[in-house]
């Protein structure tokens, strides 16, 4: 695919950091890398900051909008979440943590969910009832992990994203599994196997024995329609898990039971080195996937390609 570059916006001043479209496709929020811990609502159009957003003595390190109207979150190693609204400079709400948090919206905009890896908890919140507690407290505690080590080598979480329908949170994580957990109940669903996580440097550094976010973040999420997730991997692949026959669990969770391990459904030969970010296009069948470089996948409409993805789910089913 020939891309032509339409314009080049420069903040060299500030720096640029998770760029998110707003609900104005003229104007973006991003992070900054320099000078201050501001986040800033940038116009494409000309140029221009439109609004600061001050208030955290951290660096920014996750930024969501919301889906439904100009509001938005911001999660700092201040350890903070701070609730703020396009139009006021200003923050609405204001959350503290143990740890650096990492923040997503459901596709409602309703509740908001906040995870903090120091007690690997992930805490759902009302967004209208943002100073009560939250609703909904879920331990993200993998059992299988007691099998490889002990003690259990810790959960490091970089990324959150609801489902399209709510009912599931996919928590992307820095070391070599991704988790499904039920956002209903909390119960623990399915673990993504199949890549190598980001906390490392190169294939060939060593691993540390406490985990660290390393480059992760951006390297995992959903298609639109929630049948599959998709995501990046340390040695350039691109990664596919169907997720459509997600086990169904009531009642009280019980920590001890483990998760089912779902492993790729394709694997695509992406870029030469780690494939960081990965998402797709919630309007157009086109994923984007970005290392050194960024790359463009089309659906390959070939005759015979239905005929190959038939196989690969009767390979799966077997």
């Amino acid at each position: 695919m020939l891309l032509r570059q339409m314009k080049i916006l420069h903040s060299k001043k500030y720096g640029v950091d998770l760029p998110r479209f707003t609900h104005k496709n003229t104007a973006i929020l991003h992070a900054s890398t320099k000078e201050d811990d501001t986040v800033r609502y940038h116009s494409l159009h000309d140029n221009k900051y439109l609004q600061y957003f001050k208030g955290h003595k951290g660096r920014v390190v996750s930024l969501e909008v919301s889906p439904v109207d100009d509001g938005f979150m911001s999660g700092s190693q201040d350890r903070t979440v701070r609730l703020w609204d396009l139009r006021a400079p200003t923050c609405r709400g204001l959350l503290s943590v143990p740890s650096t948090p990492v923040i997503a919206y459901d596709s409602t905009g309703v509740v908001f969910a906040v995870a903090v890896n120091h007690y690997s908890r992930i805490l759902l919140y009302d967004q209208a009832n943002f100073d009560k507690a939250p609703f909904l407290v879920i331990t993200l505690d993998d059992p299988t992990l007691g099998l490889v080590s002990f003690p259990p080598r810790p959960i490091f979480m970089t990324s959150m994203a609801f489902s399209s329908n709510g009912k599931y949170l996919l928590v992307g994580c820095s070391g070599d599994a991704h988790y499904i957990v039920d956002a209903f109940e909390g119960h623990l669903l399915a673990k993504l196997e199949g890549h190598k996580g980001l906390e490392r440097r190169s294939m060939h550094a060593p691993q540390n024995i406490e985990p660290v976010k390393g480059s992760s973040g951006e390297e995992v999420g959903w298609t639109p329609d929630s049948k599959y997730v998709v995501g990046g991997s340390l040695d350039g692949k691109i990664i596919i898990w169907d997720v459509q026959q997600l086990p169904v669990r009531t009642g009280d969770v019980d920590l001890k039971v483990p998760p089912v391990k779902l492993l790729p459904l394709v694997v695509l030969e992406g870029h030469p080195g780690p494939s960081r970010c990965v998402k797709f296009n919630p309007r157009l069948a086109m994923m984007v996937s970005a290392g050194a470089e960024l790359a463009f996948w089309l659906p390959d409409l070939s005759p015979d390609a239905d005929e190959v993805a038939q196989n690969l789910l009767k390979k799966k089913g077997t």
